[in-house]
């Protein structure tokens, strides 16, 4: 069952999709975006089927307790070497209204959002091409709101209900959601390094030593800077330097 909404800000006219269950709204935007004329195409389900992360990461959500979506917007003159730019005022987004909830929101790099230790939502971003400048771009989004129980082996996750201790309004927080991402994705194109400034200040243990794991095994190490393309930068105790891309480190948690 699809129901339509529209969400109007003062630059931006938005149509909003309301679905019952699909495989995922990354994937059904992907699919059907074609047919909307729309600034921008929200879809939003109450259930994925194949829901997922980066890489093959998949999202575990009880059906109608949780925001699952996605955003389709159009930037202009974005180049494709600014698709971190794009991911990093999705997820600035994301924290402009959660903070709003609760305390303690951080974000996880490369894009999760974090509440102290725990895992609150996950995001996945796919952009397309024309030349070298980005066409669209869906910014998918897994939000835990009112679920009280996980089952899967998702080792740290955590619902705004577990936080505060009662359920949250699905349909106002996505609207404060979608209001904010348009907003902050309209800055991406007039003041991206405002964007790269709130992203690194918010970031989950953006101060002191922490530890890592590669490929090579566990190291202890801070947070020096996340680059433009969004590779990672840290000081190991030793004073080494290293760099690394998405899936290339994890945090040990």
């Amino acid at each position: 069952m699809h129901n339509f909404s529209y969400f109007c800000t003062e630059k931006v006219n938005t149509r909003i999709i309301q679905l019952d269950e699909v495989g995922s709204t990354n994937e059904w935007l992907r699919e059907n975006a074609a047919r909307f004329v729309d600034d921008c195409v929200v879809a939003v389900a109450d259930f994925q089927t194949a829901g997922r992360g980066c890489g093959t990461n998949s999202w575990e959500s009880e059906r109608g307790k949780n925001l699952l979506l996605s955003i389709l917007v159009k930037p202009k003159a974005v180049t494709a070497d600014g698709q971190f730019a794009l991911s990093m005022a999705g997820s600035v987004a994301m924290k402009a209204v959660l903070d709003g909830y609760s305390n303690g929101i951080e974000l996880k790099w490369p894009n999760d959002v974090y509440w102290k230790d725990r895992k609150l939502s996950g995001t996945l971003i796919e952009c397309s091409l024309s030349g070298r400048v980005i066409k669209s771009c869906i910014f998918g989004i897994g939000l835990n709101v009112n679920q009280r129980v996980f089952t899967s082996d998702a080792p740290n996750p955590v619902s705004l209900c577990q936080i505060l201790g009662r359920e949250v309004s699905r349909e106002n927080l996505l609207n404060e959601l979608v209001e904010s991402l348009i907003r902050h994705f309209e800055l991406v194109e007039h003041n991206p390094s405002g964007i790269a400034k709130q992203y690194a200040q918010s970031l989950y243990r953006r101060e002191g030593y922490h530890w890592f794991k590669d490929r090579d095994g566990a190291f202890e190490a801070q947070i020096v800077e996340v680059e433009p393309s969004g590779r990672l930068r840290l000081a190991v105790r030793n004073g080494q330097m290293r760099t690394y891309a998405f899936k290339e480190v994890e945090f040990i948690i």
